[in-house]
């Protein structure tokens, strides 16, 4: 699972020119891919990593708040861009899987009290932001399971 957290003071997203979910910050705004191997316990993990990262304005984080987030599944996370000029989307998770992981990652936020608001999975979506800051932080399954060195 990766996830590219923006901290943001406003983010929406459209779907055919109706705004299908919109936050005001300081909040962030989660651009969620998913691969085969995720499973509702990695979704949880990253989900309470999410809600505890101090990166909001005073080293706060979204459960302090609690701070808004605004969830768009964004399987292109996943695209492998190493061989020729066209990514592969091979690594990334087939909507059939992938649909249900990503609500459950929104649940597991609310869970924790985290107003979230979600695009609309699988359709074609404009995202609008200001990023404040800027402040982008990458969260990725994998390397949260690597040793630290040095």
């Amino acid at each position: 699972m990766r996830i590219v957290l923006q901290v943001v003071s406003r983010a929406s997203v459209t779907v055919a020119e109706e705004t299908v979910g919109e936050v005001e910050g300081p909040g962030l705004l989660a651009l969620v891919g998913l691969t085969h191997t995720d499973t509702p316990e990695t979704v949880s993990r990253l989900a309470g990593k999410v809600a505890g990262l101090r990166i909001l304005p005073g080293e706060t984080s979204c459960a302090d708040g609690p701070s808004p987030v605004l969830a768009v599944s964004q399987f292109t996370l996943y695209g492998d861009v190493r061989k020729g000029r066209r990514p592969s989307w091979s690594r990334a998770a087939p909507g059939q899987q992938s649909e249900p992981l990503f609500e459950a990652f929104v649940a597991a936020l609310r869970e924790r009290g985290i107003p979230v608001r979600t695009g609309r999975f699988g359709a074609h979506m404009e995202v609008s932001l200001v990023n404040d800051g800027p402040v982008t932080v990458l969260v990725d399954s994998d390397e949260l399971d690597r040793p630290r060195r040095g």
